[in-house]
């Protein structure tokens, strides 16, 4: 068995006229935290798409344990995604149900398993995340930093190879960011898998990663382990890791000298 999990090689998306990704390739290995970081816009959240196949590329080659994704039939990357998990960045947790039958959803719909044998499988996985007391609240009833760690626990349900994270650290209070922070690293311990985190934020991510990609203007900018980035040379990822205000990302929009505009005639 390889010990890369993904493996993407030139690949090309645009959006219209605007070129998102312009021939990267990249592994991603089968086990540990691999980190997609850029500035927002830069099409992080695409990429996840495009691994999990709800986005076709314009070229190129996306892999995941050896399936061609973009090859596959309907039926083939259903059982692919099965396979994988997936924290949204908002949540995503359907409003109607449960805490309990949120988590619940994803087994009753894959799997013939009978009620005993769910409801002990979600009370495992509320317990991973610190909330198996929460099972019979409903998502209003929960704060930011709780519903994300239901979702977590949803994600986990089918016990996937991988669990993809959209900007899990978005929008948390310090106390909720530490908690995901802390859960992320522990939980891909413990289960061994692929955990692949798309963010901006970047002490959070640099704390938990093993090895990190900067994505921008639709190339790899760098890749390396987290001491390698916060110890680059490069003006550009100096300056995104580091959060300077000025550098290779201008402070100032392109435009005219400021005496020409304020004494145009």
């Amino acid at each position: 068995m390889s010990d890369v999990l993904i493996k993407i090689r030139d690949l090309h998306f645009s959006r219209g006229d605007r070129k998102i990704f312009d021939g990267i390739s990249l592994d991603i290995p089968r086990h540990g935290i691999t980190a997609i970081m850029g500035p927002s816009g830069t099409g992080k959240t695409t990429l996840l798409k495009l691994i999990g196949g709800q986005l076709t590329p314009d070229q190129g080659l996306i892999e995941v344990d050896g399936l061609n994704v973009h090859q596959l039939s309907t039926a083939k990357l259903f059982e692919l995604r099965q396979r994988m998990g997936m924290l949204f960045q908002s949540g995503a947790l359907l409003t109607d149900l449960s805490v309990f039958e949120n988590v619940a959803y994803p087994l009753r719909e894959h799997t013939k398993l009978n009620e005993a044998m769910i409801r002990h499988m979600v009370l495992l996985k509320l317990n991973a995340v610190g909330l198996r007391g929460a099972a019979d609240l409903a998502p209003a009833e929960l704060s930011g930093g709780m519903a994300r760690r239901v979702a977590l626990a949803r994600a986990m349900a089918l016990d996937p190879m991988m669990i993809m994270y959209d900007e899990p650290f978005t929008g948390q209070d310090p106390i909720s960011m530490g908690v995901l922070v802390s859960l992320i690293s522990e939980l891909n311990k413990a289960l061994n898998i692929c955990s692949i985190v798309v963010s901006h934020d970047v002490p959070e991510t640099l704390s938990i990663a093993q090895y990190v990609h900067i994505i921008s203007a639709g190339k790899i900018v760098e890749s390396g382990s987290p001491d390698d980035l916060r110890n680059s040379q490069s003006a550009w990822t100096h300056q995104f890791v580091h959060g300077d205000a000025d550098g290779p990302v201008h402070f100032h929009y392109p435009a005219s000298p400021l005496l020409d505009d304020l004494y145009e005639e």
